[in-house]
């Protein structure tokens, strides 16, 4: 029997250990991607609960300034609207906050803002009336929903 050369061993050895090393640093590479991307999702995570916490906060502020009389139906109906569906909250939550919706609704074709500012006087003054009736139609319903909204988390 032939005796297996001593350098063919050695070669394979080095091969292997070549091998053995290069398979190392890319699973170190890969551990340092991995952790990487967990601490980014983290971080992610967080900011969105952060975001989440913030429009919570605003829509607990627009409701007692509503309480309050700090700012009128209307306005308050729109903003806890806007920020409730920036939350994505669930049907049961829009249902439950439907006067915030309805009064949103029935006045969403009004302009604001610059819009508002570019009106005649007379156009001003036929929407302010408009909104009154609204208000004056849904103003228990939507106190109602600003009562009950008070402390809540969505």
């Amino acid at each position: 029997m032939t005796a297996f050369p001593t350098w063919l061993l050695v070669v394979a050895a080095l091969i292997i250990f070549t091998l053995a090393v290069i398979a190392g640093y890319y699973l170190r590479k890969l551990q340092l991607a991995q952790r990487r991307q967990a601490q980014q999702l983290a971080e992610l995570e967080q900011s969105a609960q952060d975001q989440r916490q913030r429009v919570n906060d605003s829509i607990q502020i627009i409701a007692r300034t509503l309480l309050d009389d700090g700012v009128g139906l209307t306005e308050a109906s729109i903003r806890i609207r806007v920020l409730l569906d920036a939350l994505h909250v669930d049907k049961s939550v829009r249902d439950e906050f439907v006067a915030f919706y309805t009064i949103a609704d029935k006045t969403g074709h009004i302009p604001i803002l610059k819009e508002w500012k570019k009106l005649p006087r007379k156009k001003q003054f036929e929407f302010e009336v408009e909104m009154a009736e609204i208000e004056v139609e849904y103003k228990d319903f939507a106190l109602d929903a600003a009562k009950r909204i008070i402390g809540r988390e969505f």
